[in-house]
């Protein structure tokens, strides 16, 4: 199944894009419905709270009164920590049974209002933030909950600002306009990305980039998707394995083909052939069929063999390149990426090659044959680079 994790700062129209989505068919799990029922009159949970709170956070009808909680842990810290260990292992838990309950053909979509705060996007093939502007968030807490406005602002500050969840999104869906607009846009996303994205991962099959050869001007984002990709894998690899940024979109300047190249380090071809596979297939990482390797360099050697995954997420094309610690062609990956970061002479001359290239080259792979002498060139220059400056990978 396909897990997509969605979040939003309060006020931001998050339900409104959950109750869309289960519209269209996708299985949801409810965060604040669970966190509700893990706290009901009756449960551990609430026999918990009040044990660390006191029954001041009690109903005249034993229930939680979540706006006496409330009060007492936002702009607290340490409470507001002390009552997240009591109630977000219980919600995990019991939202890993609602997700173990789904169609194995389902997009599940995990509503978690602090999904960035507590550090959940990588368990996620995809995550979806909603973002409102400040304005429009406080003026629908008021209009629609009835909140003061010192209140809401108190809320709004308690939970991550805008910058870190655009650094975990992988979709960023705009609400500050009409709802047939939010609806638009969700409509797009579940036709377009969620549902081929369900079905490449369940058929474990690599949405292929485009065979034409396109360049893409340098986009300011790669560094932050390469960084959400690799924390996926290095999640779904089950150990602190290496996850480096290679090829043109880790070169700052370089125009390239808006694919992100990743390199995952591993100790063995065996070990990039057993479980690990599998758990990269599910991960929305699958493996490419047939055998794969880089060309020597220099030429004439024997050829650099390693394993090659793709991703299943038709809206972010990668490369996931497994090759063995410390081998010729793990060396030479990082290595052409450090050169021509610290070299902006040749880093232009790339440039202008690319660009005469693609301009020529009939597809993907043509291309790549046809920058074979630069790179055989480079790779020259870059180990006499490395020479000089004491280059270590």
């Amino acid at each position: 199944m396909l897990k997509v994790g969605l979040t939003g700062g309060i006020g931001s129209g998050k339900s409104a894009v959950a109750n869309r989505l289960t519209a269209l068919g996708a299985v949801l799990v409810d965060s604040d419905r669970i966190a509700r029922e893990v706290v009901a009159p009756g449960s551990e949970g609430l026999a918990e709270i009040v044990a660390a709170f006191s029954d001041r956070v009690l109903d005249a009808h034993g229930a939680l009164d979540r706006a006496a909680l409330g009060a007492l842990v936002f702009g607290d810290e340490t409470a507001r920590r002390r009552l997240e260990a009591i109630t977000h292992p219980r919600v995990r838990a019991r939202a890993a049974e609602l997700v173990a309950a789904a169609p194995a053909d389902a997009v599940v979509v995990n509503d978690v209002p602090l999904l960035v705060e507590v550090g959940l996007a990588p368990t996620y093939h995809l995550v979806v933030v909603v973002q409102t502007a400040v304005a429009t968030r406080l003026a629908r807490l008021s209009r629609d909950r009835g909140m003061d406005r010192a209140e809401a602002e108190r809320r709004i500050a308690a939970q991550a600002d805008d910058d870190r969840r655009r650094a975990a999104a992988d979709v960023l869906l705009g609400n500050d306009g009409t709802l047939d607009e939010l609806h638009a846009a969700v409509d797009a996303l579940w036709r377009d990305r969620l549902l081929p994205y369900e079905r490449n991962v369940r058929e474990q099959r690599v949405a292929r980039p485009p065979e034409q050869v396109v360049l893409t001007e340098p986009d300011p984002t790669w560094p932050e998707q390469y960084a959400r990709l690799a924390a996926r894998i290095r999640h779904a690899a089950g150990a602190d394995l290496r996850v480096d940024h290679i090829g043109s979109t880790a070169v700052p300047g370089l125009a390239a083909k808006d694919v992100i190249d990743l390199q995952l380090t591993v100790g063995s071809l065996a070990e990039a052939d057993g479980p690990l596979a599998d758990r990269l297939a599910e991960a929305g990482f699958p493996r490419l069929p047939g055998e794969w390797w880089d060309n020597p360099r220099p030429a004439g050697s024997e050829r650099w063999e390693k394993r090659l995954h793709g991703s299943a997420d038709p809206g972010r094309p990668v490369h996931l390149h497994l090759r063995v610690a410390g081998s010729p062609g793990w060396r030479y990956a990082l290595l052409m990426r450090d050169h021509l970061r610290a070299d902006p002479a040749q880093r232009a001359v790339y440039l202008q090659v690319k660009r005469e290239l693609a301009a020529t080259a009939p597809d993907s792979a043509g291309y790549a044959t046809l920058k074979d002498p630069w790179f055989d060139e480079e790779h020259l220059r870059a180990e006499e680079w490395a020479a000089q400056t004491g280059w270590r990978p």
